[in-house]
């Protein structure tokens, strides 16, 4: 089973589901990277780690649909089973998705289908967990489809909400258990293929 990456920016779920790959945690075959981001953290990490990393944007395809292409294109040629969405926040193109139905994974910083869809990602589902009086959040896997966090559900991890939660603390909080959730969901799904 090969699994490649979409990334936008550090990339930490992707770094941890690789270095689990490397350290035999995960029965899996890394394929490529593929950022939107020259500039990001997971780039520069992929060439000093020499992890195969192709950088496709609006800049490098203006067209959307032609980026879809050239995204389906190498992510094929890596031959990719699964692909894990790690920080990207661009809509997967039609020609990726139908390619990889139910093969493409995200994880989401709340207890879907709660503060998910447009618009709300980082820092913005932390302050819209807090500010909905919610005793508790998470972190959410799912498969990606055509909208934003309404894909089947994969696997959630819940944790508590303290009295005097921040934003930051709580972001914390969740960052502490997307790893492991991650690599938990990737293995069922390996196991059940």
């Amino acid at each position: 089973m090969k699994i490649s990456f979409l990334a936008s920016h550090g990339g930490s779920s992707a770094r941890h589901i690789i270095n689990a790959i490397h350290g035999k945690k995960l029965a899996a075959e890394i394929g490529i990277v593929v950022t939107n981001n020259r500039d990001s953290v997971i780039y520069r990490w992929c060439h000093d780690n020499d992890i195969e990393v192709f950088y496709i944007s609006g800049k490098t395809h203006p067209n959307s649909a032609m980026k879809d292409q050239a995204m389906h294109e190498a992510l094929s040629a890596a031959g990719t089973d699964i692909i894990v969405l790690s920080g990207y926040m661009k809509k997967v193109g039609a020609v990726t998705l139908s390619a990889y139905t139910n093969k493409i994974l995200n994880i989401h910083p709340s207890l879907l289908p709660r503060h998910g869809g447009k618009g709300l990602y980082g820092d913005r589902v932390h302050e819209a967990v807090l500010l909905s009086g919610d005793r508790e959040s998470g972190a959410t896997v799912q498969f990606v489809n055509e909208e934003y966090d309404e894909g089947p559900i994969i696997a959630q991890h819940k944790i508590t909400i303290s009295p005097h939660e921040t934003p930051q603390s709580l972001k914390a909080k969740v960052q502490a258990i997307e790893g492991e959730l991650y690599l938990s969901s990737i293995q069922k799904i390996l196991r059940d293929q």
